[in-house]
Parts: C-alpha cells; sequence; structure tokens
C-alpha cells in the first residue's frame, strides 16, 4: 500500500485498483536482489535510471521469470518483478481478485 500511497492522493487515487493474489509454482526460481546490488541512489525519486536499467536488462536476459527486489518506499519490504516473456510465466495464476482495500487515513 506505501508503494502506491506514494503516487497518489485520495484525489488521484484510481476507482478501479485491484488487488491481485496470484500463486506461482515452487520450482519457479525467484532470485532476490538485495540492496548490495543496487546503486546507492536506488531508492531516490524520481527513480534513477540505473534502476531502470536493472529491470530492462531482467527482461531482456530473460533467464528468470521472477525477480524480488528491494521496495524504494519501505525498508524490509520487496517487491516482484514479473517476466510475462518468460516460458514460465503461463504458469503464474490469478487466484483471486478485489477492489484494493485502501485505509484512506493513509491519503492526507
Amino acid at each position: 500500500m506505501a508503494e502506491v500511497a506514494v503516487h497518489f492522493s485520495l484525489v488521484t487515487l484510481p476507482s478501479n485498483y485491484m488487488m491481485v493474489t496470484i500463486h506461482i509454482p515452487e520450482d519457479i526460481s525467484v532470485p532476490k536482489l538485495n540492496t548490495t546490488g543496487l546503486p546507492t541512489d536506488w531508492n531516490t525519486s524520481p527513480h534513477p535510471s540505473t534502476t531502470q536499467a536493472i529491470g530492462d536488462q531482467f527482461i531482456a536476459d530473460n533467464k528468470y521469470c521472477v525477480l524480488q527486489i528491494p521496495s524504494a518506499v519501505t525498508q524490509g519490504d520487496y517487491n516482484l518483478l514479473i517476466n510475462p516473456k518468460h516460458p514460465d510465466f503461463k504458469r503464474i495464476k490469478i487466484i483471486a481478485t478485489g477492489n484494493f482495500p485502501f485505509d484512506k487515513r493513509i491519503f492526507k
């Protein structure tokens, strides 16, 4: 939720923002990118082109379907990048969808 809150206000929050729960099979490798492997400015705003290049390279290499990366907003949290061009992508299944449960108190 913090990842979204830093980019939207209550006024600009899309009314159709959805929460999607997915299942990633256990045999799909999910490498973890640690902060030590990132440029020193990786969590600045606006995001530096160096971090975008990491994502671009992840897709271009097509070695992994999923990459776990540190959250730039919430220390200790992670985001998953999913490569739709990887052959394992079709094995990731959406198991639930629903309206995103935003607590309006986080928006001032």
